[in-house]
């Protein structure tokens, strides 16, 4: 099962759900916007994305991901728009039987998102002045 979404709002709490009776595994990663990009300190990073598209590219990887790997589900909530120092920009949740592919599916999902989800960031500085952060990705 995969759930994936592109929100504008902080990232929801986490909720513990009961897994499925064979999951042995949960894997929790979160991405979060540090104070300084490139050398220099920023408030904020500004995620921008042609949402349908993203959406429909970040369930794409999500889906390659269960398909490639025994897990048993994949969640992945990434923001959209700006996000402050400290607050986190992207959460992803596997589970599976057993940590080891848990591990595996988390490392390669990421650099699947990063290099195929058309997302956008830029620094915001402290005057609210934008500028671009290198090629399109996910993880601050």
């Amino acid at each position: 099962m995969a759930l994936t979404r592109l929100t504008h709002e902080p990232l929801p709490p986490l909720a513990s759900e009961p897994g499925p009776d064979d999951s042995g595994a949960e894997l929790i990663f979160h991405g979060y916007v540090r104070g300084q990009e490139g050398g220099t300190p920023i408030r904020a990073l500004y995620y921008e994305a042609y949402e349908e598209m993203a959406a429909k590219e970040l369930e794409r990887v999500a889906q390659e991901a269960l398909a490639r790997f025994p897990i048993a589900a994949l969640r992945c909530w990434h923001r959209i728009g700006e996000v402050p120092v400290g607050a986190p920009s992207l959460r992803i949740v596997i589970r599976s039987k057993h940590r080891a592919e848990a591990l595996e599916a988390m490392a390669w999902f990421i650099d699947q998102l990063k290099q195929h989800v058309p997302i956008y960031k830029w620094a915001v500085d402290a005057r609210g002045h934008r500028r671009p952060c290198g090629e399109p990705g996910a993880a601050p």
